[in-house]
């Protein structure tokens, strides 16, 4: 395998996104912007419900709130451009820095929700298996810890990825068949032996999905365990109620990243990874909002009284 000291020929790269007619570009501008649009607004409102709401301030809330904001920034890295691109076909140009600046947020920002989940199945552990002593093991500084490893592991363990994608010689074709610059685009573009590229980035998909994922999943069979030795079926439901939303984003957000990151590159299909792409930069930062309020009635409650607040707020204003 052939690494550049000197940089890339290649000085940009082509995103031929979506292609098709004129109208269906238009739709799916429509489409993505107002789904963009959703997501940033759900968000930022968890955020602010989280932080302004006193019965709110749980561990479990701070890393919902934390996952929040990490989704509103996990989008915004991608759908921008995205959007630009459908709305001017001729703007489909992305720098080599700018493209690798994409990657690097995109893959850290990812890594970080792989190790907010796992710390986030974490304190769902703790708080079934051991509820007397969640007081004291959640303690609000061992939560500010938690999080903010999350934050350095993510941005940290990415680096490292994007630095050897970034030395791989890409001598040309430059167009890439994908809306934004992404790991699997990129290596195929790359003119360099392979072989072992392929292997190490192989590898390293494994390794940051398949850690924290481990300890997700140890996570739970210790809570299953732990359900089903309570003896009443409400007492069973009630346990397992609280873990339900997490599992679902969970499932939904591994699913897409190992069919994506983690499989050989013999199996990869032409067109379903641009599919499969949309589901996890785009879909899921919009439903996993609804997942987690929709289900957690103090969520909704503190929703309610924030709305309530607003509608004061504006009638004593007029």
């Amino acid at each position: 395998m052939s690494l550049r000291d000197n940089g890339s020929e290649v000085t940009e790269f082509v995103l031929l996104g979506f292609v098709g007619s004129r109208g269906l570009q238009l739709g799916l501008l429509a489409l993505f912007l107002l789904a963009y649009m959703l997501t940033i607004t759900e968000n930022v409102v968890i955020v602010a419900v989280i932080r302004t709401s006193p019965l709110l301030h749980k561990p479990m809330y701070l890393f919902l709130s934390h996952l929040s904001f990490l989704e509103a920034w996990y989008i915004s890295v991608t759908v921008p451009k995205m959007l630009f691109s459908l709305a001017v076909p001729e703007c489909r140009h992305i720098s080599f820095a700018g493209c690798m600046a994409q990657l690097y947020f995109f893959l850290a920002l990812a890594c970080t929700e792989c190790v907010l989940l796992s710390v986030m199945a974490y304190d769902r552990y703790v708080a079934i298996c051991s509820p007397l002593r969640y007081p004291t093991i959640m303690r609000p500084g061992f939560c500010s810890l938690l999080a903010a490893s999350s934050w350095l592991s993510g941005f940290s363990v990415s680096m490292g990825k994007v630095f050897f994608i970034s030395r791989l010689g890409y001598c040309g074709p430059n167009t890439m068949n994908h809306f934004f610059c992404d790991v699997s685009p990129l290596l195929n573009l790359a003119c360099s032996d392979m072989s072992v590229a392929e292997l190490v980035d192989f590898l390293l998909a494994l390794l940051i999905l398949l850690g924290p994922l481990a300890l997700t999943m140890s996570s739970y069979a210790a809570i299953l365990g732990a359900v089903l030795r309570i003896p009443s079926a409400s007492g069973r439901q009630k346990a397992f109620s609280t873990c339900a939303s997490h599992l679902a984003v969970v499932a939904i957000f591994y699913s897409a990243s190992l069919f994506i990151y983690a499989r050989p590159r013999a199996l990869y299909a032409f067109e379903y990874n641009k599919l499969v792409s949309v589901v996890y930069t785009v879909l899921t930062p919009l439903v996993n909002p609804i997942i987690y309020c929709l289900r957690n009635q103090e969520v909704k409650g503190a929703l309610r009284r924030l709305a309530q607040r607003a509608g004061q707020a504006l009638r004593a204003s007029s």
